[in-house]
């Protein structure tokens, strides 16, 4: 029995870490998914980017670690905000397939640009002293790096509640997930109101693509490599669905960690056949409402 309580408290610590990391990565382009849709396929790339930035300003401007996360996550966000008023403002009246085949190859510029710049190997962020210690939870010895994913990871879903359900910003943004025209016809400025969007979903990938490093190693074929996972909670979580993103980006990392953990041959590939399941039986999504 303390064997198995030890196993659990180890795939929900764990899992929730990966979780929260999820979350934020995803759940900008599942809110852009729901104002936009538009398919960004190469929102993996700005989390890359937010990760190869914080390690230029550390290494080469000598920033702190805890500067150099925030200046890379502000930088990202104004370049999610130029991308959007210049070439994603072109993409919403296309076909999807060309929407997807274009942003799979901004995508792999990305890839090839990263390439160039920083090499092909991997890159690792240096953490600071205060984030390589550990803490005892439930019996187990945890790293103080994870227990700061999942404090940025409760802050991020705070400020989120703050935002949509507190601020006026946050009811004009739900309502132009709900019904674009609508909003429109009531004189919200959704082109605005997209473009604060975008910024702050490229913003959030950069600040997950940063400090989850630890967990998803900075290198090249960043965008493509992880893309199916972000894929995985847009898709599960339904269009917009930021709420829902929380539980379903929480549910991957344990789900996914407890299949590695008992599974360790199969566990890699028991996630997508959960996902199929789910997509198969769910298709709006774990938590839409059924038409």
């Amino acid at each position: 029995m303390e064997q198995f309580l030890a196993s659990l408290a180890f795939i929900i610590l764990y899992g929730g870490t990966y979780g929260a990391v999820l979350f934020i990565i995803s759940v900008g382009l599942v809110m852009t998914m729901g104002l936009m849709r538009v398919p960004n396929l190469a929102h993996g790339a700005f989390a890359a980017l937010g990760g190869y930035l914080t390690i230029l300003l550390m290494n080469q401007a000598g920033a702190n670690y805890f500067v150099a996360v925030p200046v890379a996550v502000i930088l990202v966000a104004a370049l999610g905000a130029l991308a959007e008023r210049t070439i994603y403002v072109r993409l919403y009246n296309i076909p999807e397939l060309d929407q997807i085949l274009l942003t799979v190859g901004i995508a792999f510029i990305f890839v090839g640009g990263l390439a160039l710049t920083f090499g092909p190997n991997v890159f690792t962020i240096r953490l600071p002293e205060v984030l390589s210690g550990s803490v005892d939870l439930f019996g187990r010895s945890f790293p103080v790096y994870r227990v700061f994913l999942l404090a940025v990871g409760a802050l991020i879903i705070l400020g989120f509640w703050l935002v949509f359900d507190r601020t006026t910003l946050g009811a004009k943004l739900r309502a132009a997930v709900d019904n674009r025209s609508m909003a429109q016809a009531t004189g919200i400025n959704v082109e605005r109101i997209v473009m604060l969007a975008f910024a702050a979903g490229t913003g959030l990938a950069a600040l997950g693509g940063a400090i989850g490093a630890g967990l998803f190693p900075l290198e090249p074929l960043y965008p493509i490599k992880y893309l199916t996972i972000i894929l995985i909670i847009v898709a599960l979580s339904g269009f917009g669905n930021i709420k829902s993103s929380i539980v379903v980006a929480m549910v991957v990392g344990i789900a996914d960690t407890a299949a590695r953990y008992y599974l360790p041959e199969l566990g890699g590939f028991a996630i997508y056949a959960l996902v199929i399941a789910a997509v198969a039986m769910r298709p709006a999504g774990m938590f839409a409402r059924q038409g």
